[in-house]
């Protein structure tokens, strides 16, 4: 169990089935135009099992690291002092957060609320942020 001052300067970010809802809506449509329901099939699977790590997993994020819990059991740590860069990927749509360690780039699905996730991100690591390339060569 955590002491108060952990818990005190800790956020555990809440659920968002956005992305899950989203995939299984794709998966339904493609079930139901009648090219290969196979394919729709295993589409609304994953999002099924989306749906599920949506509310099995949770990030927490520490002063030090953010954590990856699943049903309250921590499965992984990724200490903010090996974070080289961080980028929302897709904002528009339910997204996907991609983060590079010195180790290993990352993606992950956002499967939280996306607002709370990018304030805890800009608060923790927010010197990383990698905004979108711009179009224009000027900028």
């Amino acid at each position: 169990m955590k002491n108060s001052a952990q818990n005190t300067n800790s956020v555990i970010l809440s659920p968002n089935p956005r992305l899950s809802i989203f995939i299984i809506a794709i998966g339904v449509i493609l079930i139901l135009i009648p090219i290969n329901y196979l394919f729709g099939v295993v589409i609304g699977c994953f999002g099924l099992f989306l749906l599920i790590q949506t509310f099995t997993l949770r990030l927490e994020f520490e002063q030090e690291a953010m954590v990856v819990l699943q049903l309250s059991r921590e499965i992984r740590r990724f200490p903010y002092k090996k974070w080289l860069a961080w980028r929302m990927l897709f904002p528009a749509l339910p997204g996907i957060l991609y983060f590079r360690e010195e180790a290993s780039p990352h993606l992950l699905p956002i499967l939280f609320d996306k607002n709370e996730l990018q304030k805890q991100l800009r608060l923790r690591v927010g010197n990383l942020e990698k905004p979108k390339k711009s179009l224009n060569p000027t900028s």
